[in-house]
């Protein structure tokens, strides 16, 4: 039986979809060390406490809002 108190982990896909941005951005995010994540197998699974923090933060934190103010 799983554990109530168990972190919760989230797909790429998953995590995108929550902050509406690319399933690439979430790579980016997670390569460069600003979104926490582990490795299974060949993809990644990141802690959902970690995804619902940075959407608190607003989008000032995800990198999309970066790459749009480059332009």
């Amino acid at each position: 039986m799983a554990d109530a108190a168990a972190p919760r982990f989230l797909t790429v896909a998953e995590v995108a979809e929550m902050a509406r941005v690319s399933r690439m951005t979430v790579y980016r995010m997670v390569h460069s060390g600003e979104l926490p994540a582990i490795r299974v197998g060949k993809s990644y699974r990141v802690p959902q406490a970690a995804v619902e923090e940075m959407l608190s933060g607003g989008l000032e934190d995800w990198g999309e809002t970066r790459s749009i103010s480059g332009h």
